[in-house]
């Protein structure tokens, strides 16, 4: 029997298990703080070593000197293996950006219209359109009924039109001969067109050619192309059917038409009618004109 003040044995192992875990907790812990500083302090040297691969810093003249190093030298340097991962780093970023560009300039060079043979480089700022209008004199601005020029094609060409800047014609690096607009430079046109029909009973007229005016069988547009061939080339067509009544005082139609077609320098285009005794050239009903795009 023990004292009765003294401890039990059950208290006396329970204090020796007690501090034999917080002895095992205070071991664990100093290991934990230990290995963390040694981690940290590796970190930190091999990062420090790995700028100063790259600024030359500790390194002395061994870093300009790496071409010397024997292969199985590199290998085992830290200081070569950093710089040789950054190169294949670079060089992949590089090969990548000089692959997109390559394909960047095929894709343009494939949407980009090839020019024609012959065909002279335009200037970004060079603008070449023209916009002609109707004339007041339209007697005038009519070639005669009866075409006797092999080189005019069918119709009766619009000879004057108006192109001196008023009210809305213009005419922009481009040059007007005869009631021809004479392209400038090679490349594709839009070239558009209306003409105003407008047919007015006068008393006067004689009753056959009133009756003929009246009721003509067509009223037809035609835009014509003129180059070195010897016949003109027509670019466009429009046509309508009209019959006035007898007790209409007059009727009026318009033709228009556009499209885009390929020109070469010098070449010439301009505007015929099958009935020409029925044009109203009032410049806002009746124009003329081209662009190049």
């Amino acid at each position: 029997m023990l004292p009765a003040g003294g401890p039990s044995p059950a208290q006396t192992c329970g204090a020796v298990l007690v501090a034999a875990v917080l002895l095992q907790s205070v071991c664990v812990a100093v290991t934990f703080l230990y290995f963390t500083s040694e981690l940290r302090q590796l970190q930190d040297s091999y990062s420090k070593s790995g700028i100063a691969c790259l600024t030359g810093e500790e390194i002395g003249n061994s870093i300009h000197n790496l071409e010397l190093v024997e292969s199985d030298d590199r290998e085992a340097d830290p200081c070569w293996q950093v710089k040789w991962h950054l190169g294949k780093l670079i060089k992949k970023m590089m090969s990548r950006s000089y692959e997109e560009n390559i394909s960047a300039i095929n894709v343009e060079r494939t949407l980009t219209l090839p020019q024609a043979e012959g065909q002279q480089p335009r200037a970004p700022s060079r603008r070449i359109a023209a916009h002609l209008t109707g004339s007041s004199s339209r007697r005038s601005s009519l070639s005669p009924r009866i075409n006797t020029l092999p080189r005019r094609g069918i119709g009766h060409k619009i000879n004057n039109w108006e192109s001196s800047r008023k009210g809305h014609s213009f005419l922009y690096n481009v040059e007007l001969r005869n009631g021809e607009l004479v392209i400038p430079q090679t490349g594709f046109y839009y070239i558009y067109s209306q003409i105003y029909f407008r047919f007015r009973e006068n008393e006067n007229e004689d009753s056959d050619l009133l009756g003929q005016i009246r009721n003509p069988k067509q009223l037809v547009q035609y835009v014509y192309k003129l180059t070195n061939y010897p016949e003109p080339i027509l670019l466009m067509k429009s046509a309508r059917t009209s019959c006035w009544s007898k007790k209409a005082e007059y009727g009026l139609y318009s033709i228009y038409q556009g499209g885009v077609f390929q020109l070469k320098r010098e070449d010439r285009i301009f505007v015929s009618v099958s009935n020409s005794d029925i044009v109203d050239t009032d410049k806002e009903a009746s124009f003329f004109g081209a662009f190049m795009i």
